[in-house]
């Protein structure tokens, strides 16, 4: 009913109006305004001290102590907001005269109105148009909302933008609350050169400082402490020296956040001593800077020595980062650490799997191909990860690697603003505000399903068609400008891609089961015969088919991509630092079936003496996943056939997956599909499976195999948590079964519990505790 209440007003003879004296940030929001009118619309307003004539709305700009020099052209206006940094905005209409005002509480107020305002035009080339009445009155919730802008070769796109480039990404996320950004040092873990580089590290993180200062935004630098020993007095005299060298150019620094490790490795005492040093080095130059520090990587010992030191409450730390690879929960860290310390989040918003925050239920055929640090939107997924956060933290500055994961800067960012805000309602004013007015719903929805796509098994994810068929109808009628557009150009390439690959995945499927309709004919056929016509089946996979046509739109959306943000989506062609970066053009074509472990195998049978021993070994095959009567067979990385494994409450209530067993990859197009992927529990948590309906008179044996990417870490398997099968073992590499005896009197009942563990206590990413297949095998079978 309420839209039936508004009208459209036409800005376009708007006038900006503003006071006689505007602060230099109060003057680049009015910037903001009229150059980002003026590149939707071609439409440039004139900028006034004096209100204009008849005919031409009035839009204000004003901060608060300033609104009294327009007195007599408001009424009626909202009361303030309480709090910094918030603002107001209203339209009304006086003696005939239209005027729409947005008045700050203070410079940033400015900036964020005019951010909010822009957001809510419906702009189109020779068009401005506001649905009014309209009337705000709004302050953050959260006090820090930043994000990470990594100018280092690691990054997917960041190292190859200039400074106007970096000028309107910082621009972009101030429009949606943004207030402030985090830099990394020239020496970080990573190469010191990278060929897309338009200016050496140190000369553009001072211009990313100076523009993140013209805009009012905090600086923070993300510091990692790298050096090998720092209980050596030389190595922290030179830390001190080359710090402070960046310290002194910089012309704004607000805050230092120091990981603990990921990198780094230093134990809490000599770390925090290091600190202690670098926090007085600091405010040699920033006299008001804060210096922060996390316990990232620590282990269990390293952790109790970082609270005892906390306990004592050092007055240089200014407060505690919490980010990934920390051994306990932000609920437990905040109870840990004494209250006079704010904790910031440090959420990864940008890897999908080996990460903070994996991708719930993902398929093994988009983490082997799409990759870690593919193109990412989750605006549901990080919408539930903020709200589950906030309660512990004061505020966020989060993790990034690229342009990748800028879909999640702006969730982040609008509901660190208001945290109860409508997720869809976010993605409409995104997509009006980056894509156009006109696609304002289709492509915020379009989002929305790019984020279903990687909802449980792709094979029977038709959705995925959908969302493509859905994007390409934007795509045909969308503007030779709107195709420029990079934002635009991301989600098509993820769309053309994943469609792509349930394409590729039903046919690889279908031709596997193809070739093991002939291996099981290997008796009649004869073991060579069968070898070389499944072959030759497995082999059809690189003829064209139904996804090539999408697959070459993906090479020419890779291509665009590079010319207009930089994005390196492959190594030989865009330089990109790894394939693991998000360089998943290369891994386009990685089989999705078990095409190498089969050829392999096939070569490994070819060389053995008799024909017996060649169908023996096919018909471990083609009964690979056969417990024989009365057993069991867990594939614990499909979820499709895993029903034996405790899940536990799963990513809606615990999205790091502390108490719950995520899917984990080994993405390795070699080995077989079931080894490809695993359950896994991460740090001391046990990874369980539960079996009932079990013949209590018979005895049982485990068949398990422990692939992963963590196989340096040993792993030990207990029984109804009392009987050890087997105590802590190295895992055997290359992967392989292994069998061990179930006591009985585990089974007695009918029931039986597994429970795996890793050595207890460890540092690093809590990865180890990792179980591809099992098998329950009923013994005297």
């Amino acid at each position: 009913m309420l839209a039936l209440l508004l009208a459209a007003w036409n800005l376009t003879q708007a006038v900006v109006v503003t006071p006689a004296r505007l602060s230099p940030v109060e003057q680049k929001a009015v910037t903001v305004l009229v150059e980002e009118v003026e590149k939707r619309t071609t439409i440039r307003w004139p900028v006034a001290t004096q209100w204009p004539a008849a005919g031409s709305v009035a839009v204000v700009v004003t901060p608060a102590g300033s609104l009294g020099e327009f007195r007599g052209r408001y009424q009626n206006e909202p009361a303030p907001p309480a709090g910094a940094e918030g603002y107001r905005i209203w339209t009304q209409e006086t003696s005939g005269a239209p005027a729409v005002f947005v008045v700050g509480n203070d410079a940033r107020g400015v900036l964020f109105g005019v951010g909010r305002l822009l957001r809510s035009l419906r702009m189109r080339k020779g068009s401005v148009t506001l649905d009014a009445p309209l009337r705000i009155a709004t302050a953050p919730a959260v006090k820090l909302r930043g994000h990470q802008l990594g100018y280092r070769p690691k990054t997917n796109s960041y190292d190859g933008w200039n400074v106007a480039m970096w000028e309107q990404y910082i621009r972009d996320l101030a429009v949606f609350g943004t207030n402030a950004i985090e830099l990394i040092p020239p020496r970080s873990d990573d190469a010191a050169d990278s060929p897309h580089f338009p200016l050496p590290p140190m000369r553009m993180m001072i211009e990313m400082s100076r523009l993140a200062n013209e805009y009012g935004l905090d600086v923070w630098i993300w510091y990692p402490a790298l050096d090998k020993d720092y209980s050596d007095p030389a190595t922290v005299e030179f830390a001190l020296k080359e710090w402070g060298e960046v310290f002194r150019q910089l012309p704004r620094i607000d805050h230092v956040f120091v990981p603990g490790g990921d990198p780094g490795h230093t134990q809490p005492k000599y770390l925090m001593a290091l600190l202690e040093k670098q926090a007085a080095n600091l405010r040699k130059y920033h006299p008001r800077a804060g210096m922060w520090v996390s316990p990232q990587s620590f282990s269990q010992a390293w952790l109790d020595e970082f609270f005892a030191i906390l306990k004592t409450e050092p007055a240089w730390l200014t407060g505690i980062a919490a980010g990934p690879q920390i051994r306990i929960s932000l609920a437990e860290l905040r109870a840990r650490v004494p209250k006079r310390y704010p904790i910031r989040d440090y959420p990864d918003i940008t890897h999908s799997r080996h990460c903070q925050y994996p991708v719930p239920d993902w398929d093994a055929a988009f983490a082997l191909t799409e990759g870690r640090e593919v193109i990412n939107p989750r605006p549901l997924g990080h919408a539930r990860i903020f709200r589950l956060a906030r309660p512990h933290t004061d505020g966020f500055v989060t993790y990034s690697e690229g342009c990748n994961d800028d879909v999640n800067k702006i969730i982040w960012s609008a509901l660190g603003w208001d945290p109860d805000a409508d997720v869809v309602q976010i993605l409409r004013e995104y997509a009006r505000y980056f894509i156009g007015e006109r696609w304002e719903d289709a492509f915020a929805q379009g989002l929305l399903a790019l984020e279903r796509n990687w909802q449980g098994p792709l094979a029977t994810n038709t959705g995925v068609y959908t969302t493509l068929a859905q994007f390409r109808a934007i795509e045909q009628a969308a503007t030779p400008q709107e195709l420029a557009n990079w934002r635009l150009q991301m989600a098509l390439y993820r769309a053309y891609y994943d469609a792509c690959l349930r394409s590729r995945l039903i046919r690889e499927t279908a031709l596997e089961e193809q070739a093991m309709a002939v291996l099981r004919e290997a008796p009649q056929r004869g073991s060579m015969e069968a070898m070389a016509e499944a072959e030759r089946i497995l082999d059809r996979a690189d003829l064209p088919g139904p996804h090539s046509a999408w697959r070459a739109r993906v090479f020419e959306l890779a291509e665009a991509l590079f010319q207009s943000v930089r994005m390196q989506l492959s190594v030989p062609r865009y330089q990109a630092i790894a394939v693991e970066r998000g360089a998943n053009l290369d891994s386009i074509d990685v089989p999705l079936n078990n095409r190498p472990w089969l050829k392999e195998r096939f070569a490994e049978i070819r060389k053995l003496a008799s024909e017996a021993e060649r169908l023996r070994a096919i018909e471990e095959i083609v009964n690979w996943t056969n417990p024989g009567p009365g057993g069991f067979y867990d594939d614990l990385g499909n979820l499709t056939a895993q029903p034996h494994l405790v899940r536990g409450p799963g990513f809606d209530e615990d999205p790091d997956f502390r108490r719950s067993a995520p899917v984990g990859f080994s993405p390795r197009a070699s080995l077989r599909t079931s080894w490809r992927d695993h359950a896994e529990a991460l740090f001391d948590a046990p990874l369980r499976m539960h079996y009932t309906n079990l013949d209590r008179t018979a005895r049982y044996r485990i068949r398990v195999v422990y692939a992963g990417d963590a196989i340096k870490r040993r792993i030990r398997l207990v029984a109804d948590d009392k009987y050890e099968v087997h105590p802590l073992i190295e895992k055997p590499f290359p992967f392989r079964p292994l069998e061990f005896d179930i006591p009985p009197e585990a089974t007695s009942d009918g029931e039986l519990w597994l429970s795996w563990y890793q050595e207890p206590g460890l540092g690093g990413n809590g990865r180890g505790c990792q179980v591809s297949e099992v098998w329950l095998i009923k013994k005297g079978n």
